[in-house]
């Protein structure tokens, strides 16, 4: 018999110890820093994560027969997700465990179990019951300070998954970038420049005045910019006003580039200052002192001299005309104007299925700063395990 024992959450106590598993893992972790609780409450909120609408999620904590914290687990699936793969695929994520197998056993076996019983036939972790860009991937190598809304973890985490039989499913790349004009790749410049003499062709800022216009072309040069990625959700206009609105407090407008050919939306580059700098000590919070502090961390201190880069796409019809170098050339642009705070870029999220895009970012000066890994597991385990195809994309 197993000296661990499980408790779903189900109550605010249970949740409370959720969050507070993180403090057993890190507390000598100097270059860690702890997601605020809040972006981790909304992902299982029914009232704010549409996913429940097709889905459903679980949660648990490990205790140990002291009636220690010993590690969380969440299992969940939405079905345009699960339909999107070769076999109907759930996932696993939010994992924290201590460095014992048979702990992490209890909590793999609990999710597998769940996720069965929802007709799941594999599983993907450590992911998110949301989009990609956070919350996703098991850190291998870099185990440097964390973005804002990626994971950390021990080394020891991807030992925990292949030892009870996950495989590399796709790596996630964060490549670093020196934003400087000598860090790009003359072949950008010469391709922007060349794109300049067509007058037809137009880069801009973010213009917080025009936010539901904004939203529309978001949305549109999304859905069809990243439409043959597979379990990627088409996002509608008014999935893009709440995602801006939500961000609308630490937006730059410097930060986000926008393409046209004549009037019609083709391409944008979203970055977003890493608050990751500036909520270290907030210790998860967002109460409102918080987030005075953060706000005048962010616009006064002017203390974020990291961007992420989030998005980077172009629609297929204007891919590989160089609408890639011209966006990056705005943003050249951008940082040459006086009082640029910002002076390193992580480009974040970028998978080695997709070698078109990890080739343009080591055009602009980017290299490997951290590996993260996508792991998956079949239920039937004669079945032969292939990784993530590669995308012929210019994506």
């Amino acid at each position: 018999m197993s000296e661990y024992q499980l408790k779903e959450v189900s109550n605010p106590r249970l949740e409370k110890q959720f969050l507070d598993v993180v403090d057993l893992i890190y507390y000598n972790v100097p270059q860690w820093v702890r997601p605020l609780d809040g972006e981790i409450k909304k992902v299982f909120d029914v009232n704010k994560n549409k996913r429940f609408l097709q889905g459903n999620a679980i949660r648990w904590i490990l205790f140990d027969s002291q009636q220690r914290l010993c590690g969380r687990i969440a299992a969940f699936f939405d079905e345009f997700t699960s339909s999107s793969h070769q076999q109907p695929t759930g996932g696993v994520g939010f994992f924290e465990c201590i460095n014992n197998q048979e702990a992490a056993n209890v909590l793999f076996d609990q999710a597998k179990k769940w996720l069965q019983l929802q007709g799941m036939q594999a599983m993907d972790g450590p992911v998110n019951f949301g989009n990609r860009d956070f919350f996703w991937g098991c850190l291998k190598e870099g185990f440097h300070r964390p973005l804002f809304n990626m994971p950390f973890n021990p080394g020891y985490y991807n030992d925990l998954f292949t030892r009870y039989g996950f495989e590399n499913y796709f790596n996630q790349y964060t490549y670093h970038v020196l934003i400087s004009p000598e860090s790009v790749s003359p072949i950008v410049h010469f391709k922007a420049e060349r794109l300049k003499r067509d007058q037809k062709f137009t880069f801009s800022n973010y213009d917080k005045k025009s936010d539901h216009l904004i939203a529309a072309e978001f949305s549109e040069v999304f859905n069809k910019a990243w439409a043959n990625f597979p379990g990627v959700r088409p996002i509608s206009t008014g999935d893009a006003t709440a995602i801006i609105h939500s961000l609308k407090p630490i937006i730059d407008p410097r930060l986000i580039i926008l393409a046209h050919y004549q009037t019609q939306p083709i391409g944008f580059f979203i970055m977003i200052p890493d608050l990751n700098q500036i909520i270290g000590k907030f210790h998860g919070k967002m109460n409102w002192v918080n987030r005075l502090r953060l706000l005048y961390g962010l616009k006064v201190q002017k203390k974020c001299s990291r961007v992420i880069g989030l998005i980077f796409g172009v629609i297929p019809e204007f891919q590989g005309k160089g609408i890639e170098a011209g966006l990056v050339k705005q943003f050249e642009e951008n940082a040459t104007q006086k009082n640029f705070p910002y002076t390193d870029m992580e480009m974040n999220w970028i998978g080695d299925f997709n070698p078109t895009m990890m080739k343009l970012v080591e055009l602009i000066g980017g290299r490997i700063y951290k590996t993260h890994v996508t792991y998956r597991y079949l239920f039937d385990r004669t079945l032969p395990f292939e990784r993530a195809a590669t995308l012929n994309s210019n994506n």
